[in-house]
């Protein structure tokens, strides 16, 4: 009894082994979900338990067929993590990094977004948050609103711009 349960603990720790052809056609349909980065891709590849040589020849088969663009995953990143969530430019760009997205790819993709239309994002996280915590215009609160916006990836020199125009109204 003892010797099945650490054959299944094995399996799960191992996982299952996929022949290439098995693998392409999960990788294709992981990719075509939504867009991947490539470090995404091979450290999924690498769950299925291929070898380094097939996991790279899946990378350039995947490249080639356009499954992965590094470009237009660092675009539909920064797009969704500032459009849906909210996030300032340096959160963006540490999730970025942590993808393993380089470095000018990060630049162009962040030339999409308009200075204007993220000082406004900025400004209108700031006010719902201090509407939703019901806060005042004093120092407290000010700083409150100051650190929130930084954890959400908010430069510090905005943020305290955003918050004295907004002492203004």
């Amino acid at each position: 009894m003892k010797y099945t349960n650490f054959n299944k603990m094995l399996d799960k720790k191992i996982g299952k082994v996929y022949t290439y052809a098995e693998a392409r056609v999960k990788i294709e349909s992981y990719c075509v979900y939504q867009e991947r980065s490539q470090q995404e891709v091979r450290d999924k590849l690498y769950k299925f338990n291929l070898s380094t040589q097939d996991v790279e020849n899946l990378i350039a088969y995947l490249i080639e067929e356009n499954f992965i663009n590094e470009l237009r995953f660092a675009r539909a990143y920064v797009s969704g993590k500032f459009r849906i969530k909210k996030w300032g430019r340096r959160k963006i760009m540490q999730g970025l990094k942590l993808k393993g997205v380089p470095e000018p790819l990060i630049k162009k993709a962040f030339s999409e977004i308009i200075e204007e239309e993220y000082l406004d994002v900025l400004k209108e996280l700031i006010d719902k948050k201090r509407t939703e915590l019901g806060l005042k215009r004093d120092l407290k609160s000010k700083n409150k609103l100051y650190n929130y916006a930084l954890s959400k990836g908010y430069e510090s020199n905005l943020i305290f711009l955003a918050l004295s125009n907004n002492e203004l109204e």
